[in-house]
Order: structure tokens, then C-alpha cells, then sequence
């Protein structure tokens, strides 16, 4: 009798997630090419030129960014799980080639809002630069075809 509640528990945390996993994962909701449409590091906003040059492609766990010119590529790993969502970024190509940043997303439509930590050091807590880090804040708007 004993086991009971353990079932009971069991079955509900099960449907519970069964009811989760119905809408798109977030690696599909997050595909696609992406331009930010505000961005700010260490507390600052970024210049409206440099703003309006960053531009996201995300596709099978793969991203490239391009801020002006210079294209940057890599890998991405996600961790929805995490709270907040969790993001691994390790550049393959380009400038950032052999470094790992860690980020925070959280994604809602056609709105993907990304906190990066370009240090190198930790994983930001929260969508929030202060001034002094190299927190780097963007938002971006998926990008019409």
C-alpha cells in the first residue's frame, strides 16, 4: 500500500511532461536568421550602426553571427531546462574560434532574447548589463523572408 502514492506521483509527473513536450522544442522554435532590434553592453547601448550590422542565422545546433563584416561561427548547445533557459556558445570560425561564452535565452515568437557573457567567466542571471561587466545584452526580431 505504500507504493500507492509513489505511482500516483509517478503517473502525474509523467503526463505532466508528456503535456510539456507538446508544443516545438526550443531548438526549432529558435531557427532561423535573426536581427537585433536593441543591444547593449556593460550598461550601454550599443551604437545604432553597429546595432543595426548583427545579424543571428541559428540552424542544427549551428549559428553564425556577423557584426558588420566579420562573420563569426560556431556551435550552439541549449539547456531549456535551466532557469533561466541556458545557452553554450563555442566559436569554431573567425574571431571567436576556440573560446566557449555562456548565455541566457529565453524565446517568445518571433522575439529571441539572448544575455551573453562575453568574459569567459560565468553564465548572466538575469536580462540585465551593468556597467564595468562584459554582460552583452540583445533582442532580437527573427527576420522576414
Amino acid at each position: 500500500m505504500r507504493w500507492i502514492p509513489l505511482v500516483t506521483l509517478t503517473l502525474v509527473l509523467s503526463i505532466m511532461q508528456t503535456a510539456k513536450s507538446d508544443g516545438p522544442k526550443d531548438s526549432d522554435a529558435i531557427q532561423g536568421t535573426w536581427l537585433a532590434s536593441a543591444a547593449e553592453l556593460g550598461g550601454k547601448p550599443c551604437a545604432e550602426e553597429v546595432r543595426k550590422s548583427i545579424k543571428l542565422t541559428l540552424e542544427d545546433g549551428k549559428y553564425t553571427v556577423t557584426v558588420g563584416k566579420s562573420p563569426d561561427q560556431g556551435t550552439v548547445k541549449l539547456d531549456p531546462s535551466a532557469k533561466p533557459k541556458a545557452m553554450d556558445i563555442t566559436g569554431t570560425e573567425g574571431p571567436n574560434k576556440g573560446k566557449t561564452f555562456l548565455a541566457i535565452y529565453e524565446s517568445d515568437g518571433d522575439t529571441l532574447k539572448i544575455c551573453y557573457d562575453l568574459s569567459g567567466k560565468g553564465r548572466p542571471t538575469e536580462f540585465k548589463t551593468t556597467e564595468g561587466t562584459q554582460l552583452f545584452l540583445v533582442t532580437y526580431k527573427r527576420e522576414k523572408p
